[in-house]
């Protein structure tokens, strides 16, 4: 690994650049070793700390990448140099033009149907040579999953893309990934719903200036309310209680 693996409130994190996330994905999907990414925002960090499943599911993560700002600014306090924040929707989105560029097949699995549909449909529009293994709507049952996870091994897919929300995709990677076949596995939440114009991003400088999740709050104020003002009420107390420590006993910074 070329970036720096630090822990964060019992986190681990990879001090990677979005470049250097790209440059690993693509060489797993290339020689067909698996790599299984996840990206770390505040809210996730919190239920960490009260969702065994999921600490272990993001900890035992071959990539863990850094995605809030509210991360990137609290590592950053802590002394540490890291490169940028590797959004999921970003990385997501840069690969995808990789595979259309490399010849590699990407899976899609998550979203509503409709929503899925058109998401794919603005993915051919976009990328004329991208070649799609497959792809599935979020929305099966437990005796529905091994001939999901059967499907996907079946589609000769090079990257895995799971659309569904925390801690589910996090679950379903972490114990299907030695099943699945893909090289390189990924969860992306809400990013189809993007990709399929249903849900706008902050503009460029508000995502810059770390307020995207403002900005989605106001979007969603009765889904997001919880997940933004309160874990992030929670994360900021934690920081603090994190800094004090660093001031206190410098040699461990």
């Amino acid at each position: 690994m070329t970036g720096q693996r630090i822990t964060l409130m019992g986190v681990p994190l990879d001090l990677l650049s979005m470049a250097e996330t790209v440059a690993r994905a693509e060489a797993a999907m290339l020689s067909g070793t698996r790599l299984q990414q996840v990206v770390i925002n505040v809210a996730k960090l919190v239920h960490m700390r009260t969702d065994p499943d999921l600490r272990q599911d993001v900890r035992e993560s071959d990539i863990i990448n850094i995605d809030g700002m509210g991360i990137l600014w609290a590592v950053r306090m802590l002394g540490h140099q890291a490169p940028e924040r590797v959004a999921g929707i970003d990385l997501m989105s840069t690969l995808i033009a990789c595979c259309a560029r490399r010849g590699l097949k990407p899976y899609f699995l998550g979203a509503r149907q409709e929503v899925l549909e058109e998401a794919m449909a603005r993915l051919r529009t976009a990328h004329p040579s991208l070649q799609i293994a497959g792809f599935r709507n979020g929305y099966f049952t437990a005796e529905e999953e091994a001939r999901v996870v059967a499907d996907i091994h079946a589609s000769g897919a090079h990257c895995l893309f799971v659309a569904i929300s925390s801690p589910m995709k996090e679950r379903f990677l972490h114990q299907h990934r030695d099943q699945l076949g893909v090289p390189f596995l990924m969860g992306v939440g809400g990013a189809l719903d993007v990709v399929a114009g249903r849900v706008n991003r902050a503009p460029p400088w508000i995502r810059q200036l770390g307020f995207e999740w403002l900005y989605r709050l106001c979007q969603e104020p009765r889904r997001m309310w919880r997940r933004y003002l309160v874990t992030n009420t929670i994360f900021l107390f934690l920081l603090l209680g994190e800094l004090a420590r660093t001031w206190l006993n410098p040699k461990k910074r």
